[in-house]
């Protein structure tokens, strides 16, 4: 169907402001300037429980809560398509940052399971940031919200390493030796699904992000692959952790009035 020249579209604008409350169940006035992002639900619940704060969404794709600080949590689910759109429905609230709180896989001896890992930056595999910039723009994050999240990181007394994630749509690869062979080649420390997407969508919408990761299996070795007692027992290990430390970072952020610039490149 042709668009006739005197019909209006919506703007993104018009768009982002209806569907990210319609997404996560939460109003546009509820948001707080400082996101965190999680594919988990036990994070939102985690951060609510610690908080006192509401969690909205449930029934819906995305659930969120935001606390008295002004940070706000949301669980986006699992893959660079809900990534991309998380990131474009932010527009709505023009956040100040966004901070990535995700699992990897470890490619790397040094990238065992507990690690965290901070990316220097992100392969381009998944496709979905295609859409956005061209495939020649490097996936990168905000490095001065690294620097707080690095400085949180070592302030209690963990290590993190750093290095470039490859980011896949594909999720069943494990047994692929070819595949393999290929994240050898790149060099990678870790592969996920949304790191990538992340900061191209972030980049394109003008949003300063950055991502800390824990390595939840080395999928590699064939001991390694992630297996639910495996993940139920990193979970339980590290996941409180993971979610401090990015609590701890945005709130510094806010607490320090640090405006992170966006930069084109």
């Amino acid at each position: 169907m042709e668009l006739k020249e005197d019909q209006q579209t919506l703007s993104k604008a018009e768009i982002t402001a209806n569907w990210l409350p319609r997404y996560t169940g939460m109003p546009l006035e509820n948001f707080g300037r400082h996101i965190l992002l999680t594919n988990f639900y036990d994070y939102v619940r985690q951060f609510a429980a610690r908080f006192e704060c509401e969690i909205y969404g449930e029934g819906r794709p995305m659930q969120a809560a935001t606390n008295s600080a002004g940070i706000t949590i949301i669980n986006f689910g699992i893959g660079s398509a809900n990534a991309a759109t998380v990131m474009d429905l932010l527009t709505a609230i023009q956040p100040a940052g966004v901070l990535f709180l995700g699992k990897c896989g470890g490619l790397k001896t040094s990238s065992e399971i507990g690690n965290f890992i901070l990316p220097i930056a992100a392969i381009r595999g998944e496709g979905t940031s295609d859409d956005y910039l061209h495939p020649k723009v490097p996936a990168l994050p905000s490095f001065k919200l690294h620097k707080f999240v690095s400085d949180i990181v070592a302030t209690r007394g963990y290590e993190y390493r750093t290095g470039v994630i490859y980011t896949s749509n594909r999720r069943v690869w494990e047994h692929d030796r070819d595949f393999h062979r290929k994240l050898h080649e790149m060099t990678c420390i870790g592969i996920d699904m949304e790191t990538a997407t992340i900061f191209i969508a972030g980049h394109a919408n003008q949003i300063a992000r950055g991502a800390l990761l824990l390595v939840s299996d080395v999928p590699i070795t064939p001991d390694g692959v992630k297996m639910e007692q495996t993940d139920k027992r990193v979970t339980q290990d590290w996941s409180h952790i993971h979610l401090s430390i990015g609590i701890e970072a945005m709130m510094e952020i806010g607490s320090k009035g640090e405006q992170i610039k966006h930069f084109r490149y």
